[in-house]
């Protein structure tokens, strides 16, 4: 991945987030950044507040205090440049895998046949070929999840956001689909250039990862940020990603 440039594309600066009338607290304080070219994780126990906060990233829930900077701007709802991958695939059963894809392009000004053809490319690139006037229910877990990819990196967002986007597959399928977003960060032709991705798989983590966050249990806090300087693709059985695996395991048990 490219270390050459550090441009900040997202900036959490005090982050608060409590639910309910209550006023219970669920995300304490937290800040954090994140640069062109990199991959980041948010590693915590379940429950603890992982995916609000990457909701919040993405201007889906108003935070109760702190403020989100996408290049240098505030957020303050859903932002273009910014895109979601959802853990559940999140696809509407009653249209085709390419009018799945095509939702992604809502809103821009490109026309029917334009957006058609951009969708097709997109499966395509994703394996899909074929697939366009399937609908999703003839598609494999994996192959869901390509089409919600598509979806999301449609409209030529720069950050994209993934939610456990790995965890309902098995793991071959998973590895391909990792390395596939690898990619794109080193993929000039496509506009992705930082990915934030929640995770409860430490190997995972460790495997994608520049920077891993990781979250303390509520009211969720930053307890460490591990920065991984490996190189790729990465061995998963060498000492030194075991070592950084070891290391995270033993910051979440703090």
């Amino acid at each position: 991945m490219s270390t050459s440039r550090k441009e900040e594309m997202l900036k959490i600066e005090n982050v608060s987030f409590s639910y309910g009338q209550s006023g219970t607290e669920i995300i304490d304080n937290i800040s954090f950044s994140a640069h062109f070219g990199e991959f980041v994780s948010l590693v915590g126990p379940s429950g603890c507040g992982k995916s609000t906060l990457l909701r919040i990233i993405a201007g889906l829930i108003a935070q109760t205090g702190g403020r989100i900077l996408y290049m240098g701007k505030d957020i303050n709802g859903p932002t273009r440049g910014i895109s979601f991958v959802f853990q559940d695939f999140a696809l509407l059963p009653w249209l085709t895998n390419l009018e799945n894809v095509e939702i992604g392009l809502s809103g821009t000004e490109m026309g029917e046949e334009d957006r058609g053809k951009k969708a097709t490319t997109l499966l395509e690139s994703f394996g899909l070929g074929g697939f366009e006037d399937s609908y999703p229910n003839v598609l494999s877990g994996g192959m869901k999840q390509r089409v919600g990819m598509a979806r999301a990196i449609a409209s030529d967002p720069r950050v994209l956001l993934m939610d456990e986007p790995f965890s309902a597959l098995d793991e071959l399928t998973a590895s391909a689909l990792r390395a596939d977003v690898i990619e794109m960060l080193r993929n000039k032709s496509i506009s992705v250039s930082c990915v934030i991705m929640v995770t409860h798989n430490v190997e995972e983590a460790v495997e994608a990862s520049d920077k891993i966050i990781i979250l303390s249990d509520k009211p969720t806090h930053i307890k460490v940020v591990e920065n991984v300087r490996l190189g790729r693709p990465r061995n998963k059985r060498s000492s030194d990603f075991l070592d950084i695996v070891d290391r995270v395991y033993a910051d979440l048990a703090k």
